[in-house]
C-alpha cells in the first residue's frame, strides 16, 4: 500500500511539474570585471535541460518559476539562481572556484587563480580530460595534456618495463617533485639502469594512484627547491583528490592495440624477424589485436557532517603484453602485461567552524611480466640455456610484484589571529619484488628450476611537517606570510633472492665460493657455465643494503601585492641532510598586470637534489646483452671500496639555477601562456659507462658507477593558447594548441683522470638529451552538440637521436674513434605525428559512452635495420611509444 501511495504522489508531482507554465528568460554571464564570458553552462537543476552562452555572453531558455538555473564556467565559481517573475538576469561569476579550496601549487596564498600567479600552472581536469580520451593511466594523461611533460613505455629495460619513467622539461624522472593534496609523496625503491629514459634516477610512480580518484593535476613548470625542498629543480606536479559527495561515479573501458606494422622487415634487415604483423609471434599465436586492455573503476562520496567527507575509489586494471617486430634475440620485443588492484580514500570531518581534521591515502598492488631478451639454446652456440630443459632455448620472464601504500593525516585550524595551521604527517613505501620466470641457472644444469625469487628492494619515506599561514588584506593590497618546518626520515632496502637466483655453482652442485679450490660447472665444450636465473640475476646476500637517513627543514614565504597590478613573492628554505650536509636555497618571483587581460610574469629561483638513497647504495651484478651476447657487468655501491678505487668520489646534491619569464593573456574565451625558461644544473648524478673490471677477480668483466658527473643547461619555451566558442544556442567548440620546445646542452663533464668517453660515452649523452624531444605539440579540438561530444588531438614529435649498441659493443676511447662510431651508430628518429579520435553520446546525466583510438594512423617510430638498437626491436621506445594504434570503448555511469 505504501509503495502504491509513493508511486501515485510521485505521478502526481510529475503532472503538476509538466502543467506549469514556463517562460522564456533571457540573461548575460560576466566575471567581475564585465567582461561576458562566452560557452558558460546554463543548466536547469536536477535536469539535463540547459544552454550555454554565446559570444557576448548571453543566453535565452524556457524554465518555470521557481526553477533554479546553475551557472558554470571553466575556472570560475558555480552560481545558482532560482528563476521568480523576472525575464531578463544578469549574472556574476567570481574566478577561481577550485583556488578557494586549496591552495594551488607554487603558491600558498589562496587568492591566486592560474592564470594569476607569478610562475606557470597547468591545471588540469581529469574528470574531463579523460571522458575525452582513451588513456587509463596518468603518465599517459599527462604526456597528451602537459606541454613539457614526457613519457612513454619501456621495453628490455628490465625495472623500467614495469614503472614507465617519466620527465619535465627534459629533465630526469627525480628532478620532478610530485605531491598529493600538497603533502610530498615518496618515490618508488627502483632506479633506472638499463637503456631508458632516466638511466640512474629513481622517479615517482604515478600509475600507483587510481586516476578516478583524483580531481585535478596542478602541474608547476618552474623551480621550486625553496618552497617544497629536494627534487623540485623542473618542478612539482600536485595530485589533488577527489571529492564528490553525489554518490557512485563509475567507468568501464575495454581497448587493445592493432598488430599490424606492415611487411617488408624481414627483407630490409636480411634477418628473420618475430611478431610482424600479428604472426611468428612468440606465443605461438596469431593475432590482429593484442595488449588487450581493461579498466573498471568506481569512486563513491558521501558527506559527513555539514563540511565534511569521505571519498572512496578502487580500480581494477588489466593489460596483456604486446609484442612488436625483433630479432631472434629479442623474441619478445614489447610492452609488459599488468594487472592492477588499486585503492585511495580521501576525507575531511570538520570538528567545529575553525579546525578540521584529514585523512588520505591507499594501497596499489601490481603483477607484472615482461620479456628479457631471449637465449636461443646450446644449438646455436649459447651456453646460458640448458638443452634438457630447453633443447630450442627460452625467453625469459622479468616478473614483479609491486606494493605501494601512502597514508596522510593531519589536522587544520584556524587561530583566533587569524593564522591558519597545518600539522601533518605523511607516510609512504614502495616494495618491488622481482620473480624471474621460464629461465633457469645454467651452471646447476639439469638441475635448475625454472623460476626463481630473485628478491628486491624498497623504500619508505615518513613526513613530519608543520604549517603556518596568514593573509593580511590591509597591508597595501594583500600580503600573504607563510613559514613552516618539516622532518623527514628514508629508508632503503635491498633483500636477497633464492640462493639459485644469483649463485654460481661447481661440477657438484655447491655454490662457487672460492674460485681457487672450487672448479665451475662447465659445458660439453669445456666452456664455464653462467651462474643465476637468467633475464634479472637475484639480489644476492652480499648486495643486501638496509641504510636510512633523516631531513630537517624550515622554509618561509611571502607574496605581496605592492598595487592592483603588481605582486612580488620572496620564498627561502634551510634543509640538513644527515648524510651529506646542509643547503640553503631561494625564489624570486613577480607578476605586473599591464591591462584587465594582459600579464608578465617572472621568476629567478635556486634548487638543488639531493642524491637518494638508491644512488648512494644500490649495488647489483647483472647481465648487460650486446648484440645477443651476455656481459656480466658490475654496478657498484658509491661508498664501495671498488668505486673508490676509480676515483669516483662520494655523491654530493645537484646544484640547479632556473630562471623564467612569460606572459598571460585572457579575453572572453580566449587564453594564451607563453613561459620561457633556463635551467642550469651542476653535478648531476648519472650511471656512468662500463669500465674493465675483468682484473678485479670479481666475476665480472664490467664495472660501473654513479657519480656527479656533468653538468648540464636546459632552456625552452612552454605556450599554452586556448578558445572556447559557440556556433549555435545547442552547440559549442573548443580550440587548444600546447606546446614545448627543448634543448638540452651539456656543458662539463667530470670524468677526472678517468677516460671521457668511458666516463660518459656518447651512448649516455644521447640518453640524457632525449629525456624530451627538441619539441612536441598538440592541437586538441573539441565539438558539442547538445549530447554528442566529438573530440580530436592531434600531436607532433619532433626528430629524435640515438646512439646505439654498437657504442658499448666497441666503445670508443679517443675522439677519431667517436667520430668513426658517430657515422655507423646514430639512428635517427624522424619527426612523426599522431592522431587520437573519439566520439561520446552523454544518454543521460547518469550514462554515457565513449568511443576512440588512439594513434588512430598506426604511427610507430623510424624502423632501425641494423639489429643494434638498445632496445632489441625494430625501434626503441621514443616519440608516441612503440605499440601502435590503441582502439578502445568507454561507458561510464552514475548511480
Amino acid at each position: 500500500m505504501m509503495k502504491k501511495i509513493y508511486l501515485i504522489c510521485c505521478f502526481a508531482l510529475f503532472i503538476v511539474g509538466i502543467s506549469q507554465a514556463q517562460q522564456l528568460i533571457s540573461g548575460t554571464v560576466k566575471d567581475l570585471t564585465g567582461q561576458a564570458l562566452p560557452g558558460a553552462n546554463v543548466l536547469i537543476k536536477g535536469s539535463i535541460n540547459g544552454t550555454t552562452t554565446d559570444f557576448n555572453g548571453k543566453f535565452q531558455l524556457k524554465v518555470s518559476t521557481g526553477a533554479v538555473l546553475v551557472i558554470s564556467f571553466v575556472g570560475y565559481q558555480n552560481k545558482e539562481i532560482t528563476i521568480d517573475n523576472k525575464t531578463t538576469y544578469e549574472i556574476v561569476l567570481e574566478s577561481g572556484e577550485q583556488l578557494k579550496e586549496v591552495n594551488v601549487v607554487g603558491s600558498r596564498s589562496t587568492k591566486r587563480t592560474a592564470i594569476d600567479t607569478p610562475v606557470p600552472v597547468d591545471i588540469i581536469n581529469i574528470s574531463e580530460l579523460v571522458s575525452q580520451n582513451g588513456q587509463v593511466e596518468i603518465t599517459q594523461i599527462l604526456q597528451y595534456a602537459a606541454p613539457s611533460f614526457n613519457a612513454s613505455k619501456q621495453s628490455g629495460s628490465d625495472g623500467a618495463d614495469h614503472i614507465v619513467p617519466a620527465s619535465l622539461r627534459g629533465l630526469g624522472p627525480d628532478q620532478t617533485l610530485v605531491l598529493i593534496n600538497g603533502k610530498r609523496r615518496h618515490q618508488s625503491s627502483l632506479v633506472n639502469i638499463f637503456g631508458t629514459r632516466g638511466r640512474g634516477n629513481s622517479g615517482t610512480d604515478l600509475n600507483t594512484i587510481p586516476v578516478a580518484a583524483i580531481k585535478r593535476i596542478e602541474v608547476l613548470r618552474d623551480g621550486a627547491s625553496a618552497q617544497y625542498g629536494s627534487d623540485a629543480i623542473a618542478g612539482v606536479i600536485n595530485i589533488v583528490l577527489n571529492d564528490q559527495t553525489d554518490g557512485f561515479v563509475g567507468g568501464i573501458t575495454y581497448g587493445a592495440y592493432s598488430t599490424a606494422i606492415g611487411n617488408g622487415w624481414e627483407a630490409a634487415t636480411g634477418e628473420t624477424l618475430y611478431n610482424v604483423e600479428g604472426k611468428n609471434r612468440l606465443d605461438g599465436k596469431d593475432k590482429s589485436f593484442d595488449g588487450e586492455t581493461t579498466k573498471f573503476d568506481l569512486n563513491y562520496g558521501v558527506k559527513v557532517g555539514e563540511k565534511g567527507f569521505v571519498n572512496f575509489t578502487t580500480e581494477l586494471f588489466s593489460k596483456a603484453k604486446t609484442l612488436r617486430p625483433g630479432f631472434d634475440w629479442r623474441k619478445g620485443y614489447g610492452s609488459a602485461a599488468v594487472d592492477a588492484f588499486n585503492f585511495m580514500v580521501n576525507s575531511s570531518v570538520a570538528l567545529s567552524d575553525d579546525t578540521e581534521v584529514y585523512a588520505f591515502g591507499g594501497r596499489s598492488f601490481r603483477d607484472t611480466n615482461a620479456n628479457a631478451f631471449s637465449r636461443n639454446g646450446f644449438a646455436d652456440g649459447d651456453n646460458r640455456s640448458v638443452p634438457s630443459l630447453y633443447p630450442n632455448g627460452f625467453t625469459p620472464q622479468i616478473t614483479s610484484n609491486i606494493n605501494d601504500i601512502s597514508i596522510s593525516t593531519g589536522l587544520k585550524h584556524v587561530l583566533k589571529s587569524g593564522w591558519n595551521v597545518d600539522f601533518s604527517n605523511t607516510f609512504g613505501m614502495n616494495d618491488f619484488h622481482y620473480y624471474t620466470k621460464n629461465s633457469n641457472n645454467a651452471s646447476l644444469k639439469d638441475a635448475s628450476p625454472t623460476d626463481f625469487d630473485a628478491g628486491g628492494h624498497s623504500l619508505s619515506q615518513n613526513t613530519t611537517g608543520i604549517d603556518f599561514s596568514k593573509y593580511f588584506e590591509n597591508h597595501l593590497k594583500g600580503l600573504n606570510l607563510a613559514f613552516g618546518l618539516e622532518f623527514r626520515t628514508e629508508n632503503f632496502i635491498i633483500y636477497a633472492g633464492e640462493e639459485s637466483s644469483y649463485a654460481l655453482y661447481d661440477i657438484y652442485g655447491l655454490p662457487v665460493t672460492n674460485p681457487a679450490t672450487q672448479t665451475v660447472a662447465f659445458d660439453s665444450n669445456g666452456d664455464d657455465l653462467p651462474g643465476g636465473s637468467q633475464g634479472f640475476p637475484g639480489y644476492s646476500p652480499g648486495n643486501e643494503v638496509d641504510r636510512s637517513r633523516t631531513n630537517l627543514s624550515f622554509y618561509a614565504d611571502s607574496e605581496l601585492s605592492f598595487t592592483e597590478n603588481f605582486l612580488v613573492g620572496l620564498a627561502l628554505r634551510y634543509e640538513n641532510y644527515s648524510d651529506f650536509g646542509s643547503t640553503f636555497n631561494y625564489k624570486v618571483a613577480s607578476r605586473l598586470k599591464i591591462s584587465n587581460d594582459l600579464s608578465v610574469r617572472s621568476s629567478i629561483s635556486s634548487g638543488f637534489r639531493a642524491p637518494s638513497l638508491a644512488q648512494l647504495y644500490y649495488n647489483l651484478i647483472f647481465t648487460n646483452i650486446v648484440n645477443g651476447e651476455s656481459l656480466p657487468s658490475l654496478l657498484s655501491a658509491n661508498n664501495s671500496t671498488v668505486t673508490k678505487s676509480f676515483g669516483i668520489k662520494q655523491l654530493t646534491e645537484e646544484k640547479a639555477l632556473n630562471g623564467s619569464f612569460g606572459f598571460t593573456y585572457k579575453k572572453g574565451g580566449f587564453t594564451a601562456t607563453v613561459d620561457a625558461y633556463s635551467i642550469k644544473v651542476d653535478d648531476r648524478i648519472v650511471l656512468t659507462d662500463n669500465f674493465d673490471a675483468s682484473g678485479l677477480n670479481l666475476g665480472v668483466d664490467a664495472a660501473q658507477f654513479f657519480a656527479n658527473g656533468v653538468d648540464t643547461r636546459t632552456q625552452g619555451v612552454d605556450f599554452v593558447f586556448t578558445y572556447n566558442g559557440l556556433l549555435s544556442a545547442n552547440s559549442s567548440y573548443s580550440i587548444g594548441l600546447v606546446g614545448n620546445m627543448n634543448e638540452l646542452k651539456i656543458n662539463k663533464i667530470h670524468n677526472g683522470a678517468l677516460n671521457e668517453f668511458t666516463f660518459f660515452s656518447p651512448f649516455s649523452r644521447a640518453y640524457l638529451k632525449a629525456a624530451a624531444p627538441d619539441y612536441k605539440l598538440g592541437l586538441n579540438m573539441g565539438y558539442k552538440y547538445q549530447k554528442l561530444n566529438v573530440n580530436a588531438t592531434l600531436t607532433q614529435f619532433s626528430q629524435v637521436e640515438l646512439q646505439d649498441f654498437q657504442w658499448v659493443d666497441s666503445p670508443a676511447t679517443t675522439q677519431a674513434e667517436a667520430d668513426a662510431l658517430y657515422a655507423v651508430a646514430t639512428d635517427v628518429y624522424k619527426k612523426a605525428m599522431t592522431v587520437d579520435l573519439n566520439i561520446s553520446y552523454k544518454f543521460s546525466n547518469a550514462l554515457s559512452f565513449t568511443l576512440g583510438g588512439n594513434n588512430i594512423f598506426n604511427k610507430y617510430p623510424t624502423p632501425q635495420f641494423d639489429a643494434w638498437t638498445d632496445q632489441g626491436g625494430l625501434m626503441d621506445s621514443v616519440q608516441m611509444g612503440s605499440d601502435g594504434a590503441y582502439f578502445y570503448g568507454k561507458l561510464e555511469f552514475k548511480l
